[in-house]
């Protein structure tokens, strides 16, 4: 392959990766005389849960994408290596190559050769199709916690990746409530995050497992839900009874996708596979009295919540400094100086005759 990793920019709507390559033919013989050289661009979807348990048809669906035919008539090749360039546009809104538990999408090059004594020389190369969503910016949440007064508002980035952390900015306010003579607190005496990968797919059934399913154009649903990185926060966060809007409390934590867990990133496939993320905080609190006054300890009151809310996160790859093929822009030149004069070729008058002295002087030269 000549062009750089297949790589869409953007969600479904990208304009699409441009690849390119050559077909090498080694000949190591004197000559080989070939009937036919072709080669496919295929797209192969396998579900691991198919409704026929062996039947092949159930399991795979293989779709062409783009083909080749690099020779139309029967061709003698000498010794030595003979290329063949090709080149491809992937459409955008094709899913990236993706292995869950479910499923999986892979994309190959299969390369076929028959010979004039009709032997088939065959080879297949995998391609690996990406796809990366530039972070857009902050998100910023509101939740509210009825019947208390309790509000949490929540920043994150909405894209994350595989490898690296990301920060979560969480306040909560609405932590005091005041009476004539005393006050209620909220305290927090934990916080849990988690990120969780949901998956889910719908097998296909081949005409002959119609039937198992209800009817053509049918399946079996399968979901699946994985935890890809978590953490318990028992300290860290500062606590401000005496903010405005009563009280605040505030924490920044870091976040990230445990490593070693191998992520899917998020995907949404017409052959039924879809893959998404959640990040889920839950917030324990607990309810204490305490005097206007100031005087005297904090009183527990027994009382507790679960604050529990989620935010849906995509996980991409990373861009890098990689652009969509169509942004690729060729140099401008801008400080070029004008162009030199052009010459006359219109002229219909006569040439001016030079001085007779300049042709003497020339002359006396030679």
């Amino acid at each position: 392959m000549e062009s750089p990793p297949c790589v869409f920019y953007g969600g479904p709507n990208s304009s699409g990766a441009l690849f390119s390559g050559q077909l090498k033919l080694i000949v190591t013989d004197s000559e080989v005389r070939l009937t036919s050289i072709s080669m496919h661009l295929r797209a192969n979807a396998v579900t691991k849960k198919p409704v026929g348990k062996d039947c092949p048809d159930c399991i795979n669906k293989v779709t062409t994408l783009k083909s080749w035919n690099f020779i139309t008539e029967p061709t003698t090749y000498d010794h030595g290596t003979h290329q063949f360039p090709f080149s491809y546009l992937l459409p955008g809104h094709l899913p990236a190559t993706t292995h869950c538990s479910l499923a999986k999408i892979d994309y190959g090059l299969e390369v076929s050769a028959v010979t004039a004594l009709t032997d088939v020389i065959a080879h297949e190369h995998p391609l690996r199709v990406q796809r990366a969503i530039q972070p857009p910016p902050e998100k910023q949440s509101l939740r509210i916690f009825p019947p208390t007064n309790l509000t949490v508002n929540v920043i994150h980035t909405p894209v994350i990746h595989p490898i690296g952390s990301f920060l979560v900015q969480f306040r909560m306010n609405g932590i005091v409530e005041r009476q004539q003579t005393t006050q209620t607190r909220w305290r927090i005496k934990k916080l849990d995050w988690r990120i969780d990968e949901h998956s889910k797919n719908v097998s296909p059934a081949c005409p002959k497992h119609w039937n198992k399913v209800g009817g053509e154009g049918k399946g079996q649903q399968h979901e699946e839900m994985r935890n890809i990185g978590s953490e318990s926060i028992k300290k860290g966060w500062k606590t401000d009874f005496d903010a405005v809007g009563g009280g605040q409390i505030e924490l920044e934590f870091p976040a990230s996708i445990r490593p070693g867990v191998n992520p899917v990133c998020d995907v949404e496939s017409p052959t039924g596979l879809t893959v998404w993320h959640l990040l889920i905080v839950e917030i324990i609190v607990s309810e204490e009295h305490v005097k206007n006054s100031g005087h005297g300890h904090a009183v527990p009151t027994g009382a507790a919540r679960v604050l529990r809310t989620q935010f849906k996160v995509v996980v991409s790859e990373r861009g890098g400094l990689g652009i969509s093929w169509d942004q690729e822009q060729p140099p401008i030149y801008e400080d070029v100086p004008h162009s030199p004069p052009g010459y006359v070729t219109d002229y219909l008058g006569e040439l001016p005759t030079p001085p007779d002295q300049d042709l003497e002087a020339m002359g006396n030269h030679q």
